[in-house]
């Protein structure tokens, strides 16, 4: 199974659902860079991947992940990560992603994290 991508909004959060896997064979790495870039360039600066049911990743699709998460910093934005699991873990454990790259187990979680941690006013 090919990579599949769909896409959902949740105030100024884009999700993209990865399904099958992100490998250099089939061109599903260029496919979620294309993605990735069509977003950025509509002026989406907060991205979250749910890698739930993502089967396998590679370099290629690592490096696609890389890339948007550096350009996303730059221009003030962030990508942060939902459910790795299986392979798509161990692969992102071994080249220490998790290190560099926020990883959540719930989307609730997730999507609060992008939200700036600002003062509360007491009375």
């Amino acid at each position: 199974m090919g990579l599949q991508i769909s896409v959902r909004e949740c105030g100024d959060v884009s999700i993209l659902d990865l399904r099958g896997r992100s490998t250099i064979r089939e061109g599903e790495s260029e496919l979620l860079g294309s993605h990735l870039k069509k977003l950025i360039d509509k002026g989406m600066r907060k991205l979250l991947l749910n890698l739930s049911d993502l089967a396998q990743i590679d370099s290629s699709g690592i490096g696609v992940i890389v890339a948007t998460c550096i350009a996303l910093r730059r221009m003030g934005g962030d990508l942060k990560l939902l459910r790795p699991s299986g392979r798509v873990l161990d692969v992102l454990t071994v080249v220490r992603l998790l290190d560099v790259i926020p990883s959540f187990e719930n989307e609730a979680q997730a999507l609060a994290s992008f939200r700036p941690q600002g003062y509360f006013a007491t009375s």
